[in-house]
């Protein structure tokens, strides 16, 4: 973490989730959300590879993340 940067405070994550869901959330929910949040990054890292592999691209590009987005998306609906 670089300096300066101050952490989100888990109570407010937890309020957030609260309100949006109307359900009550466990102790530990802002570490299942940031877990979730970082399995899903590499998910989409990995398809938008895939992708860019099968194009012929060198590397990854925001075309490749673009097209494999709403597949990774659909892969972590609740």
């Amino acid at each position: 973490m670089a300096a300066g940067q101050k952490l989100y405070p888990r109570a407010t994550v937890k309020k957030i989730v609260k309100a949006h869901s109307k359900r009550n959330v466990s102790k530990n929910v802002d570490v299942l959300i940031f877990l979730d949040y970082a399995l899903f990054l590499q998910t989409l890292m990995k398809e938008a590879t895939i992708n860019a592999k099968q194009v012929g691209e060198r590397g990854i590009s925001g075309k490749s993340v673009k097209k494999v987005t709403e597949m990774s998306l659909a892969k972590f609906k609740g």
